[in-house]
């Protein structure tokens, strides 16, 4: 079972080095028998189909699921396919590692599209979230977006920005280790290692990789999961195993690829605006009421929003869509039970 390394997780991962459908309106989610690999492995990924171009830019619906004995956040984010970030910054003031037992968690399952490009892969940097774009077969006028956590870059190894395409797939890659990387390794942990095989429970890896055109970065996937939604690694982007087995199949060789840095994302739903706010990881400039009024305007929304809701929604987002047109009850997010959608 994975409850010990689960508890462990966040001392554990900080070491680590290297590089549908939608769920029914406001609806309680009911997690599996017991959270474990099998239940990770069987985990349900959504995907939302949209108009091309999307008339409507938010997706999912936020729900919540009450903790049983034993469970972290760790298990809750991995099973509903969030980061431990996401989790923490929905719930504030739970202990993440001792939730009580009976706690009733929001799950932040609802997102904003990043602006404004809409094929292929987009990562939004501060989000630590991949989305990923196709057409169903012989309907271009139809998109389908799916959306997976990821782990990024910590401080001094930043995730870079800019636009890239996927250049090579590689299946149990084999990880040479940079020499920067190298001595950084033989300096903290005494491994003086100048690669891992592929396939080897030690690579950070994983078990698939999709190199960039931007050279050394890559997507991969990820020898220790509880890393997902945090800085961890030396700039590239990682998944859950799980997620990169269902991405790697669907992305070929040469799809476009963004990595953007949005902390304000905004978008519409049913007539309704909403604003979604992320911490800003690299301190490039972080939300504010001036970014949100500049986003609103740049994709046309700023009609009919009220001020006072976007201010709220800098305060309150706590990562969620929050309504800030004032039609209905103000505010939070959307799809929680009892609010505004």
């Amino acid at each position: 079972m994975m409850r010990a390394s689960a508890a462990a997780g966040l001392a554990f991962v900080m070491l680590l080095s290297g590089c549908s459908r939608v769920r029914s309106f406001g609806a309680r989610l009911t997690g599996p028998p017991t959270l474990d690999e099998d239940a990770f492995a069987r985990k349900r990924i959504a995907t939302h189909r949209l108009s091309n171009p999307p008339d409507a830019t938010v997706v999912g619906k936020v729900g919540s699921y009450r903790i049983r004995t034993g469970e972290t956040f760790f298990d809750v984010a991995r099973y509903y396919d969030l980061g431990y970030n996401e989790l923490v910054e929905a719930n504030p003031g739970m202990d993440p590692l001792l939730p009580p037992v009976g706690a009733s968690v929001v799950l932040p399952t609802a997102w904003i599209l990043p602006c404004c490009t809409y094929e292929g892969i987009v990562v939004n940097v501060p989000e630590m979230r991949l989305y990923v774009y196709r057409h169903p077969p012989g309907e271009t006028r139809q998109l389908l977006v799916e959306t997976y956590p990821i782990g990024i870059g910590r401080t001094g190894w930043r995730t870079p920005r800019g636009k890239f395409h996927i250049r090579r797939k590689t299946v149990n890659p084999k990880w040479v280790i940079p020499e920067s990387i190298r001595q950084e390794h033989i300096k903290e942990y005494g491994d003086d290692r100048h690669s891992i095989a592929g396939g080897d429970p030690d690579n950070p890896l994983g078990k698939y990789r999709m190199e960039l055109s931007l050279a050394p970065f890559s997507i991969h996937g990820t020898d220790v999961p509880w890393g997902i939604g945090m800085q961890v690694t030396h700039g590239c982007v990682r998944l859950y195993p799980e997620d990169i087995e269902r991405l790697f199949p669907l992305v070929p060789v040469g799809t476009p690829v963004e990595f953007t840095y949005q902390p304000v994302k905004v978008g519409r739903r049913d007539g309704a605006v909403y604003v979604e706010v992320h911490r800003d990881v690299y301190r490039y400039g972080g939300p504010s009421y001036r970014r949100a009024l500049a986003a609103l305007t740049r994709q046309g929304l700023g009609e009919g929003v009220d001020g006072d809701l976007v201010k709220e929604a800098l305060r309150s987002s706590a990562g969620m869509p929050f309504r800030v047109s004032p039609a209905g009850a103000p505010g939070h997010a959307a799809g929680v039970p009892g609010r505004t959608s």
